[in-house]
């Protein structure tokens, strides 16, 4: 297990096969979770996990996404949420980037990194020998002791899938004395939204939208066109209002 509190994973993976536009698949899994690789439903791996997933979607289940694949997302779980493979993950997806990774004629990478709280997930597929961002969360909690790993899935169509190396490096970050003080090992997984991810819906940049009006944001909207009504008519009685007393002077 890794008791490290701040690091850095490079992982040096190859997806590739005969298989033309989209009659590929499925992907590749990366892990942090509290139990060691157990075979499963989700990308070769056990559902309802605990822990970190990132996902290397090379397949397109939801015929309705406008989502660009491959794509990568990012997945945090306590255990009660289940990954909904017929909607790519898209309703505990944290974040996501579309990431052009399969049939490259070159290496490809990726790096997953944690801080802080912050995880941040970078990848290196133009050959060029530099990182460009995917995703980037705040808020963030993962406890140590959990396993990395990393498990590939296959359904009717089939890949290849390789991974070449998994590379960890520790981060020298100091801590304040209330986080060092803390347990670790007894942080649940979770992550400090402001919104929850099921009220987003797909945007084909790899970002998030705000999905459909609900009822109090209609109710603001309204609000707020009311009010600017108001101010624009006090307004207008004011300027009308001194318009009438410059014109009563040249009488």
């Amino acid at each position: 297990p890794c008791f490290l509190k701040d690091w850095e994973m490079h992982v040096h993976f190859k997806v590739h096969g005969a298989g033309k536009k989209n009659l590929h698949g499925d992907g590749i899994a990366l892990w942090y979770t509290r139990d060691r690789l157990v075979p499963g439903p989700v990308f070769g791996s056990k559902d309802n996990f605990h822990g970190l997933a990132i996902f290397l979607d090379t397949y397109p289940n939801d015929e309705t996404t406008e989502r660009v694949f491959p794509y990568i997302s990012v997945m945090v779980n306590n255990g009660s949420l289940s990954y909904d493979h017929s909607k790519d993950g898209r309703w505990t997806e944290l974040a996501g980037c579309t990431a052009d990774f399969r049939n490259r004629d070159h290496d490809t990478f990726l790096a997953v990194r944690y801080s802080r709280g912050r995880l941040t997930v970078m990848t290196d597929l133009e050959d060029k020998n530099e990182w460009k961002n995917c995703i980037d969360i705040t808020g963030v909690r993962l406890p140590t002791g959990y396993y990395f790993g990393a498990s590939a899935g296959t359904g009717d169509l089939s890949d290849n899938h390789d991974i070449i190396s998994m590379k960890l490096f520790q981060l020298m970050v100091e801590h304040t004395p209330d986080e060092e003080s803390i347990d670790w090992t007894k942080i649940e997984p979770s992550v400090n939204f402001l919104k929850s991810p099921k009220d987003n819906v797909d945007d084909p940049t790899g970002n998030f939208r705000s999905g459909p009006l609900t009822g109090w944001r209609v109710f603001l909207l309204l609000l707020c066109a009311l009010l600017g009504i108001i101010v624009c008519a006090v307004v207008g009685a004011v300027v009308f209002q001194k318009r009438q007393e410059r014109n009563k002077r040249f009488y």
